[in-house]
């Protein structure tokens, strides 16, 4: 059985869709192929990193991307984590299921001093709430 490819989308690919990536290859296991990319991708967050490994999730060795990089490669499923992804989103060939979570950025400057960190954590917690119930489905 082909496993159903899912990609993340935001504008920086640096925060809310990295740990959307992180965050479902683990809560899923091997049930899909996990993506994450950006309409004007960025560098990953350090304080991303940091809120993930707080809950044993190293996303350290990924990377912003752009999401021209997966225009052709058979997305079944394209979830988009901020309004401004949606509006640049490109159209992806093929039947893929579009789904839209309106997500706020934790981003307030590249700090990831321990005072810098609580909105990094409340999305990671959004983020768990929305893939649990989207696992459900």
């Amino acid at each position: 059985m082909n496993k159903k490819k899912v990609i993340f989308i935001c504008t920086g690919n640096a925060c809310r869709s990295q740990m959307a990536e992180g965050l479902l290859h683990e809560m899923a296991g091997s049930s899909f192929e996990v993506f994450s990319a950006g309409s004007h991708p960025s560098r990953l967050h350090p304080a991303s990193v940091i809120v993930m490994d707080e809950i044993g999730i190293d996303i350290s060795h990924h990377h912003s991307e752009s999401i021209d990089k997966y225009i052709d490669s058979g997305i079944d499923i394209a979830i988009t984590l901020c309004d401004n992804a949606q509006k640049h989103c490109p159209t992806f060939p093929g039947n893929v299921e579009q789904i839209h979570w309106s997500i706020e950025d934790p981003y307030h400057g590249w700090n990831s001093n321990d005072g810098d960190l609580p909105p990094y954590r409340e999305t990671r917690d959004e983020l768990i709430k929305r893939i649990t119930s989207f696992l459900k489905e």
